[in-house]
């Protein structure tokens, strides 16, 4: 039984990445092009999107969204979601509206071909740099001006109990919504770092339902950066309250016998 179920395992995660790389590999000349020109962001961005919907589908496993009907379209947000899997951005991408602008670990620009698209469409940022992070801050203000919504994840990093105990929140995102006076909306993803869990020198996916939790927005009207450490504290106590919660569900919900694809 032990074998067949490691043999259903290993059939799923072929068969995720084959929908992970195909589909981007067949639509990569069409993202070159529009990348070529600052003027077709918004449409590679729309690639990207289209891309990234298509790879849940095929992924063959529940995908639920909460809260998208809190969002105003006509307004500018900075999204703080937790992070705790490489699936995060590819969830976020399927499942919130607009022109996002994400702001990611430099690294990310170094992925062979994918690389080139991050850099041209996103914000890259060296933590380790304070350099880098003035210029990536200077660039989220630039897009929120431009009316592009902006994604940062304030743990800054995947934390080693992703899923469970959020890493301490880093002041960039709640900075940026108190200056530029915008929202910024919480957002809970519990169940990312069961389906594809962050482990270094491996590639593990497991057949796992997932969700997404858009929180309602926090409005930043009149606030100043007296105001950031209870903004930051009000943000981490939504997503960690949220996460318990659903740990708690995970860990109570009624037994079944586990499934070929099922984690261990």
């Amino acid at each position: 039984m032990n074998r067949f179920k490691g043999i259903g395992k290993k059939a799923y995660s072929v068969w995720c990445t084959a929908w992970f790389v195909l589909p981007f590999l067949t639509s990569y000349p069409l993202f070159r092009v529009l990348i070529s020109k600052p003027s077709r962001y918004r449409h590679a961005h729309m690639l990207n999107r289209l891309w990234s919907k298509f790879q849940l589908r095929m992924y063959l496993m529940p995908v639920t969204v909460k809260g998208v009907e809190q969002l105003d379209p006509n307004q500018k947000y900075v999204f703080a979601p937790n992070h705790s899997s490489y699936i995060d951005i590819p969830m976020i991408l399927a499942a919130v509206p607009g022109f996002l602008n994400f702001v990611g670990k430099k690294s990310l620009t170094k992925v062979p071909l994918w690389g080139k698209i991050y850099d041209a469409l996103y914000i890259s940022v060296d933590r380790d740099s304070p350099i880098s992070s003035a210029k990536a801050y200077i660039a989220s203000k630039q897009s929120l001006e431009a009316g592009r919504s902006v994604v940062i994840f304030p743990e800054g990093k995947i934390s080693p109990e992703s899923g469970s105990k959020l890493l301490p929140f880093k002041d960039g995102p709640f900075k940026l919504a108190i200056e530029k006076q915008v929202p910024i909306v919480p957002i809970t993803m519990p169940y990312n770092h069961l389906f594809l869990p962050d482990v270094k020198g491996k590639l593990i996916i497991r057949y796992h339902s997932l969700e997404m939790i858009i929180h309602r927005p926090i409005s930043t009207q009149g606030m100043t950066l007296k105001d950031l450490e209870f903004l930051k504290s009000q943000t981490f106590n939504i997503i960690q309250e949220t996460l318990d919660q659903k740990n708690h569900e995970h860990e109570h919900r009624n037994p079944t016998t586990a499934g070929a694809l099922s984690p261990a």
